[in-house]
Formats: C-alpha cells, structure tokens, sequence
C-alpha cells in the first residue's frame, strides 16, 4: 500500500510539474499574434476598431465597405489572421515582421482589399472587403510593419498592401446615412501617424491550436 501510496504521490507531483511548465510556454505564447487568430484592430491614432458589414460602397467598386467604429463591444469588428493565397501559414505560429498576411472578415468570409479605385470620402485609396468564403484574389495581400522579429500583441504595427503600396489608414472622416458615424478606412501613400494599429480583442491560436481567449469571445 504504501507504494501505491508513494507512486500516487509521485504521479501528482508529475503532472503539477507538466502543467506548470505548460503555463510556462503559454506566458510566452501570449506575446505575439498567431497565424489563425481571430482579433480586432485598433487604430491608436483615433482610437476606433477596423470594421466591416454587408453595405456596399455607392461609388468606387460597389464592393463590402470597410470602416472604423468606436464600439469596442461590436462583433463585426472581427477579423482572422491567415497567410496569403496558396502559401498559408502554420496555424499557431507568430506572425514574423514582413510576413504576408490575409486579413479576413469573419461575419462575412470577405478579404481586407484596396486597388485603384478613390475612397468615397477622401480621395484616398478605397479599401474594401472582396471575395467569397475567405477567398478572393492577389489583391487581398499586406505585409506586416513591425520592429523586431515577430509581430507582439502589445505594439503598434503597420499593414502595408502589397500589391499597390499603400497603409492601412483612418484619417478620421465619418459617413452619414446608413452607417453615419462610421469613419472612412482607405490607403495612404506614405508611413504617418494615421496607419498605426494594436491587436485588441480576441482568440489568439497556440501552435497546440488550443485558443487562448483574450475577451468575452
């Protein structure tokens, strides 16, 4: 009885010791945002989240208009990490700096998109959401901006388009009538102060492709 007792005691002690080293790994996979995480980004500069819905620009390409909102609690403010057409990347693993990313909507399954079309608004670049079911075309591509090795959950990045070169902005202008108050997301030529963003809520994916919940997701 006592061995029993003894390799009881000793299994305990077996599995406290893996669970801590599991949390261990997982304090360090909570730095970083992952391939498959579903988030929202915020713009730091005017403090609105990138937002999207099933309303159509008037004008431009008549494709899903892409907007900022200031309603932290909104659920189409969600949007999924992936890697870029037929080269996806590793579910779990952080983004690294210059990484092509997808972007995508999770409400609708349409991709973060810009081209040569003029914003409604500003007269910047349009940026819309394309595609159907989480694919669309070359056009749906952004690099990630950032300082170091891999893109930290806690800093401010930049997307910057592949296929035309510009950044993902907010230069702070509102639609009106159907969704008045919404402000225009477009593309900018050059790095500003306009084009920061921060990961805020969400589900970040582990490579165990465990979730790890940072909200009331």
């Amino acid at each position: 009885m006592e061995v029993v007792a003894g390799l009881r005691g000793f299994l305990r002690s077996l599995l406290l010791l893996l669970l801590c080293s599991g949390c261990q790994a997982r304090d360090s996979e909570l730095d970083y945002v992952t391939c498959g995480s579903l988030v929202k980004l915020l713009n730091t500069r005017h403090k609105v989240r990138l937002h999207s819905h099933d309303v159509k620009y008037g004008s431009g390409s008549g494709q899903q208009s892409v907007t900022g909102v200031e309603n932290a609690d909104d659920a189409n403010s969600y949007w999924q990490i992936r890697g870029k057409p037929h080269q996806p990347c590793q579910r779990g693993l952080a983004i690294k700096c210059g990484q092509a990313i997808r972007i995508t909507h999770m409400k609708t399954g349409r991709n973060l998109h810009t081209h040569h079309f003029s914003s409604p608004l500003s007269s910047n670049q349009e940026v819309s959401a394309f595609g159907e079911n989480g694919e669309g075309d070359d056009l749906d591509v952004w690099t990630v901006q950032c300082d170091g090795d891999h893109w930290e959950r806690d800093e401010d990045v930049r997307f910057k388009h592949v296929g035309t070169d510009i950044f993902l902005s907010i230069t702070g202008e509102q639609f009106g009538h159907p969704i008045r108050g919404q402000r225009e997301v477009h593309g900018m030529s050059a790095p500003n102060q306009h084009n920061w963003w921060r990961a805020m809520e969400g589900v970040f994916i582990q490579p165990s492709q465990e979730p790890l919940r940072h909200d009331e997701l």
